[in-house]
């Protein structure tokens, strides 16, 4: 199993909206960083841990969990000209975009802070903390995932 972490603006999508999403699940459309791609296309498989980080909001940090439910296939987004994520370029043989399916699985009580995560020694290694580093899918180790079950169960 690998443990990951997904960002998501949560004007445009939060982990109340994976929530009430049918059976919880989502396709996690709308990747478009060839780094972030290969994690979902190439690494993340059924069953893999995620923490949702919520990204360009007042108190940015770590607010749930999910799963990943589905392999990798074929973002279609691409290829809808009246989407966002739309991109011309991108064709039923060469789909260029791919994302997983990805199921909640818990509502932290409290956001963990990107302030909190910064603060903690354990977690200076994370690439989430580390300057420059602004993916939105990334891995996460066992113990930095481990650690932070740990704080969102006292914070």
């Amino acid at each position: 199993m690998k443990y990951w972490l997904m960002k998501t603006e949560p004007d445009t999508f939060s982990i109340q909206d994976l929530y009430n999403s049918k059976n919880h699940t989502t396709s996690w459309e709308g990747v478009r960083n060839y780094q972030a791609r290969n994690f979902m296309r190439d690494q993340m498989k059924k069953g893999d841990l995620i923490l949702i980080y919520h990204s360009s909001c007042k108190t940015p940090g770590i607010v749930g969990l999910a799963s990943v439910t589905r392999e990798s296939h074929p973002d279609r987004t691409a290829l809808d000209p009246n989407s966002n994520y739309y991109d011309p370029k991108a064709t039923i043989e060469n789909p260029r975009w791919y994302l997983v399916d990805v199921k909640w699985k818990e509502t932290f009580n409290k956001t963990i802070s990107l302030k909190t995560l910064k603060a903690n020694p354990k977690l200076q290694e994370m690439k989430l903390v580390q300057k420059g580093c602004r993916l939105s899918v990334m891995p996460v180790t066992k113990n930095e995932f481990n650690l932070i079950l740990e704080i969102s169960k006292t914070n």
